[in-house]
């Protein structure tokens, strides 16, 4: 049959098990985007032009 484990050593396993989820939080927040090895501008983006004036009239 199992024998019940102390609680001095439950909670030792719950507070190393609770550090090391804070640290993996903290370095997962502090990890940034990878950076361009070559710096290209954009490729496949199509420019948008905004359009002045009013739209449906005529010239007549």
């Amino acid at each position: 049959m199992l024998e019940r484990t102390s609680t001095t050593g439950r909670y030792a396993r719950s507070l190393i098990a609770a550090v090391i989820a804070v640290s993996a939080l903290v370095l997962a927040a502090n990890a940034g985007p990878a950076r361009a090895t070559e710096v290209h501008p954009a490729e496949g983006t199509t420019q948008t032009y905004r359009v002045t004036g009013t739209v449906g009239t005529s010239g007549m």
